[in-house]
């Protein structure tokens, strides 16, 4: 028997101006760097990077609470605003401070019930928690899952070598910088629990893994270190 899964009441255009909202306020953040911000060199921690990675959690959190019957509402909202705040706070208080952010813009640019703006904060909150996901709502697990996920795969195999550039790193260590991924992705994979995230998790697992076969191929090809992985 399938889960009944609650018709939207945030439209189109509130979840829009919402995306908007949360631009902004990162290139706010960017902005206010001389006054204490967390801007830094990377292209990831610019404003640009940050809205991008929120919208890819965005479009995960929302295809698994489809899958698995969460309020889909309450999963995008707080998937939009969870890393509101990265840029300007510490990392171990970003999650708080979204929250903060969240709460302020819902109640005081809508009419949205205190029951759904208190679930989108909570989850909002709860984003970085490193327990078990069965000890959290369904929709912070939607959430939390999609969080994970985007950091795995062909995009953060693709981020990480670029990472390599900005560390003046050559390419005959970049099998070491996809081992990571695939030790990020691996990780991952034990720790989610829907099997709609399960799914997508191998999917990105397998890709990264042929990566990782052809990029040994061709370093070993050009006189790099043998490698002697299973």
């Amino acid at each position: 028997m399938g889960v009944e899964i609650k018709e939207t009441g945030v439209s189109d255009a509130e979840f829009e101006e919402m995306k908007q909202f949360v631009f902004e306020y990162l290139a706010a953040s960017v902005e206010k760097e001389s006054e204490g911000g967390r801007m830094r060199w990377y292209p990831w921690h610019s404003a640009e990077y940050r809205h991008n990675h929120i919208l890819n959690v965005v479009g995960l959190a929302e295809r698994i609470a489809r899958k698995e019957g969460a309020d889909i509402d309450v999963t995008r909202v707080a998937a939009l605003f969870h890393d509101v705040a990265k840029l300007e706070a510490d990392q171990e208080l970003h999650a708080e401070a979204g929250a903060r952010v969240a709460r302020e813009y819902l109640q005081s640019r809508g009419e949205f019930p205190e029951s759904f703006v208190s679930q989108v904060c909570r989850a909002i909150e709860q984003h970085s928690y490193q327990g078990d996901l069965e000890d959290v709502s369904l929709e912070t697990q939607c959430l939390i899952e999609a969080d994970l996920l985007d950091k795995i795969g062909a995009n953060g195999t693709a981020l990480m070598l670029l990472r390599m550039g900005y560390e003046a790193r050559t390419h005959m260590e970049s099998d070491q910088m996809v081992d990571r991924v695939l030790d990020r992705g691996l990780k991952a994979a034990n720790r989610v629990e829907s099997d709609t995230a399960e799914s997508i998790a191998h999917q990105r697992l397998k890709r990264v893994r042929w990566f990782r076969e052809w990029l040994e191929e061709e370093i070993a090809e050009m006189g790099g270190r043998e490698t002697d992985r299973p």
